[in-house]
């Protein structure tokens, strides 16, 4: 199990890496100015590129996590919360997807200030998360 832990573990850091990066990558290109084709074609080949590159880390991650609770149970309030905060991280890659289609289609209207504050949300999830884990609370 300890190997199992491990690849967990890897996997969750380098799915949150994405998770930090492509979001940082959409405030940019909301800055990008109207005749910067080619920024805007760089940024968002880039953003296509992190989004297919980190999918199935993201996808590895929540495996090995359900392989981990198949292993151990599921048991204890703090795990049904991080469950809980895993479903919407997903939901929130998911959600990233959508937001790179606006930008391919030209019809993203949200601001660069908008995309700076999208991008700390896996932040704060973070951080429960490790909360959960460590501290178990409930």
């Amino acid at each position: 199990m300890l190997w199992l832990k491990t690849f967990h573990i890897f996997f969750v850091v380098s799915w949150f890496a994405g998770l930090f990066y492509l979001p940082r990558i959409f405030v940019n290109l909301a800055m990008v100015l109207p005749d910067s084709a080619a920024e805007r074609e760089r940024l968002l080949l880039m953003s296509h590129k992190l989004y297919k590159f980190v999918t199935p880390i993201g996808a590895l991650a929540v495996i090995t996590g359900v392989w981990l609770w198949l292993g151990y149970g599921f048991s204890g309030g703090w795990l049904h919360a991080k469950t809980t905060l895993v479903a919407g991280l997903v939901v929130y890659h998911f959600h990233c997807a959508s937001v790179l289609k606006t930008f391919v289609a030209g019809t993203n209207q949200r601001s660069h200030v908008w995309f700076r504050v999208f991008n700390e949300v896996p932040v704060f999830f973070l951080l429960a998360v490790c909360i959960l884990v460590v501290v178990k609370p409930f």
